[in-house]
């Protein structure tokens, strides 16, 4: 049996303790399913459901791939995969990055939208710079929920900032109040009425699935950029989702512009400083 609704959360620099406080207020007869990606080193080791499952009531777990989605039950990203939602449950994909994380929160907010639609509760915690603002434009698009942390609740306010801006939010709160609000709208009627899925958000999912063969060159979404990904080097397109502007390129690598921008930025030091060791130069 499908789950009721599914809830999706997603966070980055100060989410360990959001998520944590978050969930030590869910109550444990939620009828939702519960997909939490935070954003986490490739070769790291992640203790998030051991921390989740000692400070709340629901049993969580790294996910797997083919794993169903249960209500009551709580489903972590694990280390360098991203998390998608299909119908017959969860899939780990290791896609091309997107703002440069593996995994990230876009590609699991966009998988949920395209499946559930009306049924998915998008939510965005503590963390820099905007992962997750595109995916809840997807989420709100179907006609899903957005909650976003209030900025002054954040240790890191860029995230829930970005999503404010860029997307109509449904609910800004504090962590300590999102846990009954959660169960609030969980509770609500199971919406029947879909709506129509955007091409776009379809072709970014399967370019996070790494579907390349179904995707033509000019089937790519959005429109040539004057620029290079940083990731392979590879041409990019510009999405743009109302006045937020975004990148991928054909492999798939995605780039808010701000990721885009702070990337550039790390590319160039690191080629200055093979340009002064090329030399023989030591900065003084």
């Amino acid at each position: 049996m499908p789950p009721r609704h599914i809830i999706v959360i997603g966070a980055s620099a100060g989410g360990v303790e959001a998520v944590s406080e978050l969930v030590s207020r869910i109550p444990g007869d939620i009828p939702a399913a519960i997909s939490v990606t935070l954003h986490f080193p490739p070769r790291g080791a992640s203790a998030l459901p051991r921390i989740l499952e000692r400070v709340g009531s629901l049993p969580a777990a790294h996910a797997a791939d083919g794993m169903p989605l249960k209500d009551g039950r709580i489903y972590v990203a694990p280390p360098d995969h991203h998390l998608l939602i299909f119908r017959d449950g969860i899939r780990l994909y290791r896609g091309p990055r997107e703002n440069g994380n593996r995994p990230a929160i876009d590609p699991m907010f966009r998988s949920a939208a395209l499946t559930y639609g009306r049924r998915v509760i998008g939510v965005v915690l503590s963390g820099s710079l905007d992962d997750g603002t595109s995916g809840l434009m997807a989420i709100k698009r179907r006609g899903g929920i957005a909650v976003v942390q209030a900025p002054d609740d954040a240790v890191f306010p860029s995230m829930p900032l970005s999503a404010i801006e860029h997307v109509d939010v449904d609910h800004v709160v504090s962590v300590h109040q999102m846990g009954e609000l959660l169960a609030r709208l969980a509770n609500r009627p199971v919406a029947v009425e879909e709506r129509t899925v955007s091409d776009e958000t379809r072709k970014e999912v399967e370019l996070t699935e790494m579907s390349l063969g179904r995707m033509p060159a000019e089937a790519h979404p959005g429109v040539l950029a004057p620029f290079g990904c940083p990731d392979c080097g590879g041409t990019l397109w510009q999405l743009r989702d109302g006045d937020l502007v975004r990148f991928r390129c054909r492999v798939g690598h995605a780039w808010s512009a701000e990721a885009l921008l702070q990337r550039q930025h790390e590319t160039l030091d690191d080629a200055l400083w093979t340009a002064l060791r090329a030399l023989g130069k030591t900065p003084r």
